[in-house]
């Protein structure tokens, strides 16, 4: 197979890269729960873009929990949430990235944990919110300090957590400063098509997230989603978005991505790959149980084909499907990727290399109704192989037009037989070593940018 060299975008920070736009703010607060926490799409989404906004000019200050690495290219404020649960949350992510999860750890985090308890249970029983709620506060505090200073003229919030929306709705209110908003998933929960999202909601975070949705759509200047179907009914909810919403597809520029292709060769056993993390709600399931009726009709492909899951452990729903089915010898569950400390390697790099000798990567998208409105963010670091994707989606003719234009295997998670038909022709694909070709056309955080610096001007 011939070698690709994904297409190299220039980086000289000395040029004035403006994106065919002659003035626009270009002291941006970036406001990111998660930011460079290696392998989270909630930090990915922020972080390639990164190079490209200080390409366009940008002078960013980013402000985060302590959770991910600290950034030294620009001021970067990693604050701790005044909650307790934020706070025995970020404090034992922190220590185990510090320190590691050897014995200290497990000594000093419990005690942390027990001295936190009494305010947890105060804060669970009278707030009830998620444990990144109270970061929004010393965020917002940080911010408007920030902003009335002088070093600011406008706010970037990505979530991911919606705590940095609400602490840029907070600064907003406060201090008047333009706000971009950048939605990853859908902040409410429908129930079917016929759901609108305007129902008042079970819990009093999702009534909290309702809120805010509609917050976000009255008071920020831009608000960009990450799909046509998400900004569909996010316009449904709230008419006053207007033209303030669009669409941006994020893309993704992992770390060796430029690199060129390793040339591809068939081996003994026959790997799908899955790499991120799985629930209840998408699992291995609907694939396992095609599985065993497709080693049924073929049996001699049950010693043959393996399914690699890399990233996260398996989901109950997998476990209980493997123990019933008897497939545990067809899936080998890797867990997570950390940094390589002998070959310098982070856990993403490896991760890439993992993707781009896998025989056919596996997209799982779901099985409930916000599928809709979203894409899996692996989607677009698989597009940074040439690898075959198998993909198994849920209500989205958008994603299944732009995985059938790459040539992938595609399949519907509710429906078992397009599921075997899929599995029953990669397997006679991998044995004529023909193979489908992903078509190599990776989308790239600069389109991102430009489109968003372009509404901003």
């Amino acid at each position: 197979m011939a070698f690709y060299m994904a297409p190299c975008y220039a980086y000289n920070n000395k040029q004035d890269h403006s994106y065919g736009m002659k003035s626009f703010p270009k002291k941006w607060l970036i406001l990111s729960h998660g930011f460079n926490m290696d392998g989270r799409a909630a930090s990915l989404t922020v972080t390639d873009k990164i190079p490209y906004l200080l390409e366009a000019g940008i002078q960013p200050i980013v402000l985060s929990a302590v959770t991910g690495r600290k950034d030294i290219r620009f001021p970067h404020y990693q604050l701790l949430p005044w909650g307790p649960s934020g706070l025995r949350f970020d404090f034992r992510h922190w220590f185990a990235v510090q320190f590691g999860k050897k014995l200290p750890y497990k000594i000093i985090t419990p005690l942390v944990s027990l001295l936190l308890a009494p305010f947890t249970v105060l804060e669970k029983l009278f707030f009830r919110l998620s444990s990144q709620a109270s970061w929004s506060l010393p965020a917002a505090f940080k911010g408007i300090r920030l902003v009335k200073s002088g070093q600011v003229d406008l706010i970037y919030s990505s979530g991911g957590a919606w705590s940095a929306h609400y602490a840029a709705w907070l600064i907003k209110k406060v201090t008047k400063v333009t706000w971009i908003a950048e939605i990853h998933d859908p902040m409410i929960a429908r129930a079917d098509a016929l759901d609108d999202g305007t129902r008042p909601q079970k819990t009093r975070e999702k009534r909290f997230t309702q809120r805010l949705e509609g917050k976000i759509c009255r008071d920020a200047d831009h608000v960009w989603w990450f799909t046509e179907q998400a900004l569909h009914y996010a316009k449904q909810r709230h008419p006053e978005l207007g033209d303030k919403g669009f669409v941006v597809y994020p893309g993704a520029e992992p770390p060796g991505c430029h690199q060129p292709l390793p040339p591809y060769e068939y081996q003994e056993r026959l790997s799908i790959a899955h790499f991120g993390s799985l629930a209840d709600n998408r699992s291995l399931t609907p694939l396992l149980e095609a599985m065993a009726i497709f080693f049924n009709h073929t049996p001699e492909a049950r010693d043959k084909i393996k399914i690699d899951v890399y990233g996260a452990g398996l989901d109950s729903f997998s476990k209980n499907t493997l123990e019933q089915l008897n497939l545990k010898p067809s899936v080998i569950a890797h867990g997570r990727i950390e940094n390589d400390e002998k070959t310098g390697k982070s856990g993403r790099e490896i991760i890439m290399d993992k993707m781009r000798l896998a025989d056919v990567l596996l997209l799982l998208h779901g099985n409930y109704e916000e599928c809709a409105e979203y894409y899996p963010s692996k989607l677009y670091d698989y597009y940074w192989t040439d690898r075959p994707i198998l993909a198994l989606t849920h209500r989205s003719p958008d994603l299944d037009a732009i995985l059938a234009k790459r040539q992938a295997y595609l399949a519907h998670t509710l429906d078992q037989g397009s599921i075997l038909k899929a599995l029953k022709e990669i397997w006679n694909d991998w044995a004529s070593k023909q193979l489908h070709q992903q078509v190599f056309e990776p989308i790239s955080p600069k389109v991102a940018v430009a489109n968003i610096l372009a509404r901003i001007k």
